[in-house]
C-alpha cells in the first residue's frame, strides 16, 4: 500500500469518487469566551464571549470531510424549518455539497451549543427532538432517486431518529451494488444486517459484544458478529492504539499517527469519510484505512469538529 507514491494521481481519483451521506445532522455551535471572574449569583465562571463559530456536525460534518479531501458528496437528511437549517444549508453550499435537506415543520433542528473558555468546553447544551413520520417517507423517496447517482452510501447514525429506515437503505444499496458503510449507534445492530463496513469505536462494540480479553478474544467475538450480520468487514477505531480492520483472513492493524491530540469530537466522522471516499475511487480496504488513518490523524490535532483538507492529507501521507 503506497498511497504517497503518485499524489496527483491519488488528487485526481478523489475528485470523480461521487459518496452519498445519509443520516442525522447538527449544527455545531462554538461560544468562545474568557473567564476571569465567578458569577456572584452562583458558584459557577462567568464567560465574557468574544467569538462565535457554528460548524456542520453529525452526517453532515461525513460530508464536509468527503468535500474537503476534494471528493463529490451529497447529503441527504431532515432538519427543522428554522433558523439553523437555513445555517446548515448555508453551510453545505459554501462546501459545494449537493443538500437534500427536507424541512420537517414539527422539529427543532439538533444544535449543540458548547461554552468554550481557554481551550476549555465549560458547558455544553443540546436542542433536539425527533422527525415526523411524514418527512421519514420522504426521505425515502429521495434515497431512491439520489442512489443510482453515486458509488458508496455513508449511513450515518447519531440516534436522532433520522435512519428509521435504515435496513430498507441497506437492502436498496445491495440491490444497486453500491458498497453502504455505516457509523452505528447504540446495542442494536440487528437493523446494520448486509452492511459492507461498520465502523465502531471501542465503547460503541464493547455495548455490543461485551469485553474482551486479548486480541484473540476480540478477533473471535468480531468475526461472530461479521457473520452473524453479514458484513464484508468491521473497522474498530481505538483512539491512541489506532484502528484494526476485521475481514475474512487475518485482522489489519494500523497504528495511531504519533502526535498531540488536541480534540477527538468528529474524528469518528473522518474516518469513515475517508473509508467512503477512498472506496468510491477504486481503492481496496486497507488502502481505505490507510487514507482515514491519515486523514483522522489530521483532525484529532484540531478543535472541534474539523476536516482535513487533501493538503493535509497528501502531507500526512
Amino acid at each position: 500500500m503506497t498511497l504517497n507514491r503518485n499524489i496527483p494521481q491519488l488528487k485526481q481519483q478523489l475528485s470523480t469518487a461521487r459518496v452519498l451521506v445519509v443520516g442525522d445532522v447538527m449544527l455545531d455551535r462554538y461560544w468562545f469566551g474568557d473567564v476571569s471572574r465567578i458569577s456572584p449569583e452562583a458558584p459557577v465562571p462567568v464567560a465574557k464571549i468574544g467569538k462565535v463559530d457554528q460548524r456542520a456536525g453529525g452526517a453532515a460534518n461525513v460530508a464536509r470531510n468527503i468535500a474537503s479531501l476534494g471528493g463529490q458528496a451529497a447529503l441527504l437528511s431532515v432538519t427543522g424549518a428554522d433558523e439553523a437549517g437555513e445555517t446548515l444549508e448555508g453551510l453545505m453550499t459554501e462546501w459545494g455539497i449537493a443538500a437534500h435537506l427536507l424541512r420537517d415543520p414539527g422539529m427543532d433542528t439538533t444544535v449543540k451549543l458548547r461554552v468554550v473558555a481557554r481551550n476549555q468546553q465549560l458547558i455544553r447544551l443540546d436542542f433536539e427532538n425527533l422527525p415526523g413520520y411524514e418527512v421519514l417517507a420522504q426521505v425515502k423517496e429521495q434515497y431512491r432517486l439520489l442512489l443510482p447517482q453515486y458509488d458508496v452510501v455513508i449511513l450515518s447514525d447519531y440516534g436522532k431518529g433520522g435512519l428509521s429506515h435504515v435496513a430498507e437503505m441497506i437492502d436498496w444499496a445491495r440491490e444497486a451494488g453500491k458498497p453502504v458503510l455505516i457509523d452505528p449507534k447504540g446495542d442494536d445492530y440487528e437493523k446494520y444486517a448486509g452492511a459492507t463496513l461498520l465502523t465502531p469505536n471501542r465503547a460503541e462494540l464493547k455495548e455490543v459484544i461485551g469485553s474482551w480479553k486479548s486480541e484473540q478474544d476480540l478477533q473471535e467475538k468480531t468475526d461472530q458478529l461479521r457473520r452473524h450480520l453479514g458484513l464484508q468487514a468491521l473497522l474498530l477505531t481505538r483512539s491512541e492504539e489506532g484502528m484494526s480492520l476485521f475481514r475474512d483472513g487475518e485482522p489489519h492493524h494500523q497504528p495511531a499517527r504519533a502526535q498531540e491530540v488536541y480534540d477527538v469530537s468528529g474524528a469518528g466522522d473522518t474516518v469513515i469519510a475517508g473509508m467512503g471516499l477512498a472506496l468510491a475511487a477504486g481503492m481496496d480496504l486497507p488502502e481505505a484505512m490507510q487514507l482515514a488513518n491519515a486523514a483522522a490523524g489530521v483532525v484529532v490535532a484540531k478543535l472541534g469538529t474539523a476536516v482535513c483538507t487533501f493538503d493535509e492529507l497528501a502531507e500526512a501521507l
